[in-house]
């Protein structure tokens, strides 16, 4: 059983396995959107748990059918996209910064932000309801932390469907593609990340596998730091200052076709 350690409005925390499991779940549903104040909340969650030696893993999950339909298309309109931005991508880098390891358990649509928060995790579990996604450029903008990470951990053909086509992809096929790590039938996603947990990581010790994540992430945090900076100034210098990123930003917001300019 789950101790609930904190409640509030959008993240909750949860000891699980006699403290040795954190488990942070996002308890906005249906849409469990990644705010600035989301993503505070997860931070201030993450910090609790590494500061335990006995954490063995870090287990992202979220209440309803959908995991999260991504960052707040609000927050991403000229004005505020210049604050949250950064916090998001310093966000994403506190994921791979994580010593301890870390999963996601993705059930329903996991779009946009939600998809490049697991990403950055090291262990992707899903349902048969799952498809991810980064939907940005159906809105005239593109996903930075998508484009840094993608093409590290995904064959090329892949990271430019997703990011040109915005298509939603099913957890089978990510899985084939080798970024999900286990896809389970409806209603035993839960069950089967515990018996991950209990087989391959409760028996390691926390420290061992403290040490050694953050050995094996080396590289991935490295090219996420040379990749990031650039892509946001892009994002922010030139692609904001376009028509067609503030019209398909607004488009969506005021639920209507987008006008492109196409400049």
């Amino acid at each position: 059983m789950s101790q609930i350690n904190q409640t509030n409005k959008s993240v909750r925390g949860e000891n699980k396995f006699d403290g040795y499991i954190k488990q942070i779940v996002l308890c906005a549903p249906p849409a469990n959107v990644l705010t600035s104040e989301v993503m505070a909340q997860i931070t201030a969650e993450i910090e609790q748990a590494v500061v335990s030696p006995k954490i063995k893993a870090i287990v992202f999950t979220a209440e309803g059918a959908h995991f999260s339909y991504g960052a707040s298309v609000e927050e991403h309109l000229p004005g505020k996209v210049e604050k949250m931005l950064p916090q998001f991508h310093r966000f994403i880098d506190g994921l791979l910064n994580i010593k301890t390891p870390t999963f996601s358990k993705v059930s329903g649509l996991c779009l946009g932000g939600a998809f490049e928060m697991v990403m950055a995790t090291n262990f992707i579990f899903c349902d048969e309801s799952a498809r991810m996604g980064v939907p940005e450029i159906q809105l005239g903008v593109f996903p930075p932390a998508a484009c840094a990470l993608l093409p590290i951990l995904a064959p090329p053909a892949l990271a430019s469907r997703m990011i040109l086509t915005g298509q939603r992809i099913n957890a089978d096929e990510l899985k084939a593609y080798g970024l999900v790590t286990h896809v389970a039938k409806s209603g035993a996603l839960d069950t089967d990340l515990d018996v991950f947990l209990e087989k391959n990581i409760l028996p390691k010790s926390a420290e061992a596998l403290r040490h050694a994540n953050y050995a094996l992430r080396t590289g991935i945090r490295t090219q996420y730091k040379n990749f990031i900076e650039p892509l946001e100034r892009q994002y922010l210098q030139s692609l904001m200052s376009t028509h067609d990123a503030a019209e398909g930003l607004n488009a969506f917001i005021q639920k209507r076709n987008p006008e492109w300019k196409n400049n």
